[in-house]
Protein backbone atom coordinates (compact mmCIF):
# COMPACT_ATOMS: atom_id res chain seq x y z
CA UNK A 1 0.00 0.00 0.00
CA UNK A 2 1.60 3.48 -1.09
CA UNK A 3 0.82 5.56 1.68
CA UNK A 4 1.88 9.44 1.52
CA UNK A 5 2.97 11.00 5.41
CA UNK A 6 2.38 14.84 4.98
CA UNK A 7 5.20 16.09 7.32
CA UNK A 8 6.94 12.69 6.81
CA UNK A 9 10.29 14.14 8.20
CA UNK A 10 9.19 15.44 11.36
CA UNK A 11 9.88 14.15 14.63
CA UNK A 12 6.27 11.96 14.56
CA UNK A 13 6.36 11.50 10.47
CA UNK A 14 9.74 9.79 10.58
CA UNK A 15 8.86 7.76 13.68
CA UNK A 16 5.56 6.81 10.84
CA UNK A 17 7.47 6.71 7.76
CA UNK A 18 9.64 3.62 9.26
CA UNK A 19 7.30 2.00 11.14
CA UNK A 20 4.62 1.39 7.99
CA UNK A 21 8.12 0.49 5.81
CA UNK A 22 8.56 -2.25 8.28
CA UNK A 23 5.40 -3.75 7.58
CA UNK A 24 5.59 -3.69 4.25
CA UNK A 25 4.09 -0.45 2.61
CA UNK A 26 5.34 2.20 0.33
CA UNK A 27 5.99 5.32 3.10
CA UNK A 28 6.74 8.29 1.20
CA UNK A 29 7.54 11.21 3.27
CA UNK A 30 6.23 14.29 1.88
CA UNK A 31 7.47 18.12 3.22
CA UNK A 32 9.02 21.00 1.58
CA UNK A 33 12.51 19.18 1.82
CA UNK A 34 11.62 16.13 -0.09
CA UNK A 35 9.53 18.65 -3.11
CA UNK A 36 6.54 18.38 -1.53
CA UNK A 37 4.95 21.67 -0.36
CA UNK A 38 1.15 21.90 0.67
CA UNK A 39 1.21 25.62 1.28
CA UNK A 40 2.11 26.20 -2.81
CA UNK A 41 0.81 22.83 -3.60
CA UNK A 42 4.43 22.20 -5.18
CA UNK A 43 4.98 17.99 -5.82
CA UNK A 44 1.53 17.18 -4.88
CA UNK A 45 -0.01 15.89 -7.48
CA UNK A 46 3.18 13.64 -8.32
CA UNK A 47 3.28 12.58 -4.93
CA UNK A 48 -0.67 11.89 -4.92
CA UNK A 49 -0.05 9.39 -8.07
CA UNK A 50 -1.07 5.42 -7.14
CA UNK A 51 -1.49 6.56 -3.36
CA UNK A 52 -4.39 4.77 -1.37
CA UNK A 53 -3.54 6.62 2.56
CA UNK A 54 -2.83 10.01 3.20
CA UNK A 55 -1.72 10.70 6.43
CA UNK A 56 -1.20 14.23 7.88
CA UNK A 57 1.26 14.96 10.82
CA UNK A 58 2.43 18.28 9.34
CA UNK A 59 2.43 21.60 11.81
CA UNK A 60 2.61 25.43 11.39
CA UNK A 61 6.48 26.75 11.54
CA UNK A 62 4.10 30.00 13.40
CA UNK A 63 1.50 29.48 15.94
CA UNK A 64 0.76 33.17 15.66
CA UNK A 65 -3.09 32.68 15.19
CA UNK A 66 -3.27 34.14 11.80
CA UNK A 67 -0.40 32.68 10.51
CA UNK A 68 -1.62 29.22 11.74
CA UNK A 69 -4.83 29.38 10.92
CA UNK A 70 -3.38 30.13 7.22
CA UNK A 71 -1.59 26.99 6.83
CA UNK A 72 -4.06 24.69 8.39
CA UNK A 73 -6.74 25.88 6.16
CA UNK A 74 -4.70 26.35 3.09
CA UNK A 75 -2.76 23.05 3.71
CA UNK A 76 -5.65 20.75 4.34
CA UNK A 77 -7.39 22.09 1.35
CA UNK A 78 -4.91 21.55 -1.31
CA UNK A 79 -4.30 18.00 0.30
CA UNK A 80 -8.05 17.19 0.37
CA UNK A 81 -8.18 18.23 -3.59
CA UNK A 82 -5.06 16.79 -4.65
CA UNK A 83 -6.44 13.44 -2.88
CA UNK A 84 -9.81 14.25 -4.81
CA UNK A 85 -8.26 13.86 -8.47
CA UNK A 86 -5.52 11.14 -7.64
CA UNK A 87 -8.79 9.17 -5.95
CA UNK A 88 -7.31 8.61 -2.67
CA UNK A 89 -9.27 6.19 -0.32
CA UNK A 90 -8.22 7.35 3.41
CA UNK A 91 -6.79 10.78 4.77
CA UNK A 92 -5.96 10.39 8.53
CA UNK A 93 -4.96 13.51 10.42
CA UNK A 94 -3.46 13.76 13.98
CA UNK A 95 -4.38 16.84 16.04
CA UNK A 96 -4.79 17.12 20.05
CA UNK A 97 -6.53 15.95 22.83
CA UNK A 98 -8.52 18.63 23.70
CA UNK A 99 -8.62 20.77 21.11
CA UNK A 100 -12.59 21.10 21.17
CA UNK A 101 -12.16 22.02 25.09
CA UNK A 102 -10.04 24.96 24.16
CA UNK A 103 -11.57 26.76 21.34
CA UNK A 104 -10.43 30.51 22.42
CA UNK A 105 -7.11 29.41 21.95
CA UNK A 106 -5.47 30.25 18.04
CA UNK A 107 -4.01 26.53 17.72
CA UNK A 108 -6.71 25.52 18.49
CA UNK A 109 -8.74 26.99 16.76
CA UNK A 110 -6.66 26.41 13.35
CA UNK A 111 -6.76 22.44 14.65
CA UNK A 112 -10.76 22.67 14.88
CA UNK A 113 -10.79 24.95 11.31
CA UNK A 114 -9.12 21.75 9.94
CA UNK A 115 -11.12 19.21 11.31
CA UNK A 116 -14.08 20.74 9.54
CA UNK A 117 -12.55 20.86 6.04
CA UNK A 118 -12.01 16.49 6.37
CA UNK A 119 -14.94 16.18 7.87
CA UNK A 120 -16.87 18.05 4.88
CA UNK A 121 -14.89 16.78 1.93
CA UNK A 122 -15.84 13.94 0.22
CA UNK A 123 -12.65 11.73 1.00
CA UNK A 124 -13.49 8.63 3.49
CA UNK A 125 -11.39 10.33 6.81
CA UNK A 126 -9.66 9.12 10.47
CA UNK A 127 -8.80 11.76 13.16
CA UNK A 128 -6.35 10.79 15.70
CA UNK A 129 -6.15 12.73 18.75
CA UNK A 130 -3.33 12.20 20.79
CA UNK A 131 -2.08 13.36 24.40
CA UNK A 132 0.99 15.18 24.73
CA UNK A 133 3.79 13.64 23.59
CA UNK A 134 7.01 13.33 26.30
CA UNK A 135 9.38 14.64 23.67
CA UNK A 136 7.60 17.90 24.15
CA UNK A 137 8.12 17.90 27.81
CA UNK A 138 10.90 20.05 28.35
CA UNK A 139 8.88 23.18 25.79
CA UNK A 140 6.00 22.90 27.68
CA UNK A 141 8.20 23.77 30.77
CA UNK A 142 9.97 26.15 29.09
CA UNK A 143 6.50 28.05 27.45
CA UNK A 144 5.20 28.25 31.60
CA UNK A 145 8.59 29.23 32.86
CA UNK A 146 8.29 33.00 34.28
CA UNK A 147 12.02 34.22 35.32
CA UNK A 148 13.21 31.25 37.96
CA UNK A 149 9.79 29.29 38.05
CA UNK A 150 7.21 27.33 36.13
CA UNK A 151 3.45 27.92 36.60
CA UNK A 152 1.51 24.33 36.61
CA UNK A 153 -2.21 24.34 36.83
CA UNK A 154 -2.73 21.37 39.01
CA UNK A 155 -4.80 19.57 36.69
CA UNK A 156 -4.48 15.98 34.77
CA UNK A 157 -2.01 15.25 32.48
CA UNK A 158 -1.18 11.97 30.39
CA UNK A 159 1.59 12.29 27.90
CA UNK A 160 2.48 9.72 25.61
CA UNK A 161 5.64 8.47 24.10
CA UNK A 162 5.96 9.56 20.22
CA UNK A 163 6.99 5.80 19.30
CA UNK A 164 3.75 5.19 20.43
CA UNK A 165 1.78 8.02 18.71
CA UNK A 166 3.46 6.78 15.38
CA UNK A 167 2.06 3.29 16.21
CA UNK A 168 -1.06 4.30 16.30
CA UNK A 169 -1.53 6.13 13.76
CA UNK A 170 -0.16 3.86 11.31
CA UNK A 171 -2.04 1.23 12.55
CA UNK A 172 -5.12 4.01 11.89
CA UNK A 173 -3.90 4.54 8.70
CA UNK A 174 -3.82 0.95 7.30
CA UNK A 175 -7.14 0.07 8.89
CA UNK A 176 -10.70 0.82 7.32
CA UNK A 177 -11.76 4.64 7.76
CA UNK A 178 -13.68 5.54 11.04
CA UNK A 179 -15.34 8.49 9.61
CA UNK A 180 -14.55 10.10 13.00
CA UNK A 181 -11.88 10.11 15.69
CA UNK A 182 -10.11 7.87 18.22
CA UNK A 183 -8.24 9.29 21.18
CA UNK A 184 -5.02 8.57 22.29
CA UNK A 185 -2.49 9.11 25.58
CA UNK A 186 -0.33 7.71 27.75
CA UNK A 187 -0.77 4.83 30.46
CA UNK A 188 -0.35 7.10 33.46
CA UNK A 189 -2.30 10.21 34.52
CA UNK A 190 -0.53 12.46 36.45
CA UNK A 191 -0.96 15.90 38.33
CA UNK A 192 0.58 18.34 35.90
CA UNK A 193 2.28 20.09 38.58
CA UNK A 194 3.44 17.56 40.13
CA UNK A 195 4.56 15.73 37.29
CA UNK A 196 6.72 19.12 35.87
CA UNK A 197 8.03 19.36 39.56
CA UNK A 198 9.42 15.44 39.54
CA UNK A 199 10.73 15.88 35.96
CA UNK A 200 12.29 18.92 36.65
CA UNK A 201 13.87 17.05 39.57
CA UNK A 202 14.59 14.47 37.41
CA UNK A 203 16.68 16.84 34.84
CA UNK A 204 18.56 18.40 37.65
CA UNK A 205 16.74 21.62 36.66
CA UNK A 206 16.94 24.26 39.38
CA UNK A 207 13.74 26.40 38.66
CA UNK A 208 10.66 26.03 40.75
CA UNK A 209 7.81 24.61 40.06
CA UNK A 210 4.72 26.96 41.43
CA UNK A 211 1.61 25.23 41.44
CA UNK A 212 -1.10 27.65 40.26
CA UNK A 213 -4.73 27.30 39.32
CA UNK A 214 -4.66 30.34 37.10
CA UNK A 215 -1.59 29.18 35.30
CA UNK A 216 -1.53 29.32 31.39
CA UNK A 217 -0.85 26.58 28.71
CA UNK A 218 -0.45 28.41 25.45
CA UNK A 219 -2.35 31.08 26.43
CA UNK A 220 -5.25 29.47 27.66
CA UNK A 221 -6.78 28.66 31.45
CA UNK A 222 -7.09 24.44 31.49
CA UNK A 223 -10.03 22.74 33.71
CA UNK A 224 -9.33 19.20 35.57
CA UNK A 225 -10.13 17.43 32.36
CA UNK A 226 -8.88 19.50 29.37
CA UNK A 227 -5.98 17.59 28.60
CA UNK A 228 -6.69 13.48 28.78
CA UNK A 229 -8.63 11.47 26.64
CA UNK A 230 -11.95 10.06 27.44
CA UNK A 231 -13.17 6.61 28.27
CA UNK A 232 -12.29 4.09 25.62
CA UNK A 233 -9.30 5.93 24.45
CA UNK A 234 -6.55 3.52 23.13
CA UNK A 235 -3.63 3.57 25.49
CA UNK A 236 0.13 2.75 25.02
CA UNK A 237 2.39 1.08 27.27
CA UNK A 238 5.34 2.65 27.59
CA UNK A 239 5.56 4.91 31.05
CA UNK A 240 7.72 7.83 31.43
CA UNK A 241 10.55 7.26 33.40
CA UNK A 242 10.97 4.10 31.11
CA UNK A 243 11.08 6.45 28.57
CA UNK A 244 13.38 8.80 30.50
CA UNK A 245 15.65 6.39 31.29
CA UNK A 246 15.85 4.54 27.96
CA UNK A 247 16.64 7.92 25.84
CA UNK A 248 19.11 9.01 28.54
CA UNK A 249 21.11 5.47 27.37
CA UNK A 250 20.64 6.29 23.69
CA UNK A 251 22.40 9.86 24.22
Amino acid sequence: MKIVVIGGTGLIGSKLVAKLGEHGHQAVAAAPSTGVNTLTGEGLAEVMAGTQVVVDVSNSPSFEPTAVMEFFETSTRNLLAAEAVAGVGHHVAVSVVGTERLPENGYFRAKIAQERLIEKSSIPFSLVHATQFFEFVRHIADEATDGDTVRIAPVSFQPMAGDEVAQAVGGVAVGTPLNGRVEIGGPERFRMDEFFRDALAGWGDPRQVVTDPHARYFGSELEERTLVPGDGATLGKIRYRDWLGRTAQAG
